[in-house]
């Protein structure tokens, strides 16, 4: 289950908005996410609680195939991403790193910005607790919520293989 507060952007939010190309060198997540939308919104990192929910319209993470952009995300603390869609290899390398990503064209066109969420994703449930609303998305099938509950392909393979001492 996840439970956050949502800042809410509009479209074809890119993945140079979402961390600037000046920040590609590095690697820790803690440190992306400080630098984290700071090309949109220059006070989102400060804003943030861990657990929020980004939340914005068409094509979010377009652009390059910059995989720190979704790192950035999950470093400045960010549960969960709502959009009506997504760039497609944003969405694969989110994915691939356990960030999940949910598209919902109801649950954007009916929550604002501040809006408190409780998502489960085993269920596709979006229930916005602000304005007391139920949307439902396309839950993931089993192997992706497992790949997410793993933190990611990595963590899940490694699971997978019984490497790194478990």
């Amino acid at each position: 289950m996840i439970k956050g507060r949502v800042h809410k952007y509009g479209a074809n939010i890119d993945t140079d908005g979402i961390i600037p190309a000046r920040y590609a060198n590095l690697s820790d997540p803690y440190e992306l996410g400080k630098h984290c939308m700071e090309n949109i919104d220059v006070n989102f990192s400060k804003r943030v609680k861990l657990g929020d929910i980004i939340m914005a319209t068409t094509n979010f993470g377009c652009g390059s195939s910059r995989e720190i952009a979704p790192i950035s995300i999950k470093g400045a603390g960010i549960s969960c991403v709502i959009a009506k869609s997504f760039a497609r290899i944003f969405f694969r390398n989110a994915i691939n790193i356990g960030l999940p990503l949910i598209e919902s064209k109801d649950a954007v066109d009916n929550t604002d910005n501040g809006n408190e969420l409780e998502i489960d994703l085993s269920s596709g449930k979006i229930k916005n607790l602000t304005k007391d609303k139920i949307f439902t998305a396309i839950p993931y099938p089993d192997f992706v919520r497992e790949l997410i509950s793993a933190g990611g392909l990595i963590e899940y393979t490694r699971k997978r293989l019984k490497i790194g001492g478990k």
